[in-house]
């Protein structure tokens, strides 16, 4: 019999208490944040007819990116790739009894067939935060300063990312009435857009003029070398300016303003590859040059819930992913240092196991994460397992320290140590708890 791989499979990755500790941080920030604007918690099934995602998500993600296969019912089924569909069709089942504007949001995990690198795997993580039934400008704003509040709650500065706005309503009619492209070449010239920054400028104008074709080529590059370079509304083309939707995004420029995000810019190459986008879209670029490259976004969908047999509901939403948002926070070096979740580690001194056991029992009635050392090494040996655990606290149980009920109290970072009862235990474990939360509070706060 052959040894079987330890790897995880490819695209995907374990989480050691270390890395749970970190993935636990992110996904309780992002949950802070979101309820502290009123959003409420809801969950999904891990399966959807792949139907789902064929009708809207676009036929790259549908056919090459889901995990798919027919359940035993004939049914062609798909492990979710991303959450819009999911709530969108929760939402249709319940379009009369939810009151609106409904907030909703999950964390959950996603699968992707797609080449594993860096801030990119097979299993991801996502926040999925959607505002169902209000449209307009306020709402889009709303979404945008989400993220921004989301930002500022993990410590960044204005000056670590960007947050880049579009509008699909400006640019359908860029491609359809400003350069005069039939369906199928805007759509091409979306998706070449949406490639832009991964591809050189030479690639970029020669797959662009191969859209626009022979006869439209030399106006067609003219016109998209004057929009690639406007970096504000106000140097658009003047034909453009009569769109509703450059009305629009000067309107949520104005409210961003008022909110308090600064670093928000306007950027007409930006695409969002997914179909179902209606409106704005946004998406957050960390600007670190380690890792300049765009971390997470959304915009709003209209149209999505009316494939579910109900009357269409306007949406807007956005989804942070864990793994950018954890490169993010290591490139900016704002990662805190996240201790065990377990208090105190019982060092047994010499065969007093009952003692210590009836120790942990007490300090457990107390809310104190014990845990138990039971292995019978040598002291240096347990003493050394507590450090590779980052348990903050170690007591010493022996004979001498149960007849005395005063135990030797060893602070693991400082190495101090001192005799004391097991009250005082509980008051200083608590105390630094107390500690350790508020600081984590207060930051919070100022950054929020």
């Amino acid at each position: 019999m052959s040894t079987l791989s330890p790897l995880a499979y490819k695209g995907t990755r374990d989480y050691y208490p270390e890395d749970k500790r970190v993935q636990n941080y992110i996904f309780d920030t992002w949950r802070k944040v979101v309820e502290l604007h009123g959003y409420q918690e809801y969950g999904a099934p891990m399966l959807e007819p792949l139907e789902v995602y064929t009708a809207k998500s676009g036929q790259e993600l549908a056919n090459e990116q889901t995990y798919s296969f027919t359940d035993r019912g004939e049914r062609v089924v798909a492990i979710r790739p991303e959450m819009t569909p999911s709530i969108s069709r929760m939402v249709a089942g319940r379009r009369q009894e939810l009151g609106y504007p409904a907030r909703l949001y999950s964390i959950a995990n996603f699968m992707r067939y797609e080449r594993p690198q860096r801030g990119r795997e097979r299993e991801f993580w996502q926040l999925n935060a959607d505002l169902f039934g209000a449209e307009g400008v306020l709402a889009d704003a709303e979404i945008i300063s989400l993220a921004h509040e989301i930002m500022k709650a993990f410590g960044a500065a204005d000056d670590m990312y960007t947050i880049r706005v579009n509008n699909r309503d400006l640019i359908n009619h860029m491609m359809s009435t400003y350069f005069g492209l039939d369906g199928v070449g805007s759509q091409l010239m979306i998706k070449l857009f949406d490639r832009k920054d991964k591809i050189s400028p030479d690639d970029f104008a020669q797959q662009a003029a191969e859209i626009f074709g022979n006869d439209q080529v030399k106006e067609g590059l003219k016109k998209l070398k004057g929009l690639v370079e406007a970096t504000t509304i106000a140097e658009l083309p003047k034909e453009l300016h009569e769109v509703d939707a450059v009305n629009e995004l000067q309107e949520l420029f104005k409210r961003l303003d008022e909110a308090g995000v600064k670093n928000v810019k306007f950027d007409i190459t930006l695409m969002r590859g997914l179909d179902y986008y209606t409106g704005m879209v946004f998406e957050v670029f960390d600007l670190h040059p380690d890792n300049n490259r765009a971390m997470f976004g959304g915009g709003r969908y209209d149209g999505l819930v009316g494939l579910f047999g109900a009357e269409p509901i306007p949406t807007v939403g956005f989804a942070p992913g864990l793994t950018t948002t954890e490169l993010f926070l290591r490139s900016h070096n704002l990662l805190p240092k996240l201790q065990s979740t377990t208090d105190v580690s019982i060092i047994i001194v010499d065969d007093s196991v009952s003692g210590a056991l009836n120790v942990a029992r007490q300090l457990r009635d107390e809310g104190v994460n014990v845990e138990v050392d039971i292995s019978g090494r040598k002291l240096d040996r347990q003493i050394k397992a507590v450090v590779k655990k980052d348990i903050p606290f170690m007591v010493f149980v022996g004979a001498n320290e149960v007849s005395e009920n005063l135990y030797t109290f060893k602070d693991t970072t400082s190495a101090e140590e001192e005799k004391m009862s097991l009250e005082r235990i509980v008051s200083v474990v608590k105390d630094h708890r107390r500690k350790t939360e508020a600081v984590d509070a207060d930051t919070e706060l100022l950054d929020i």
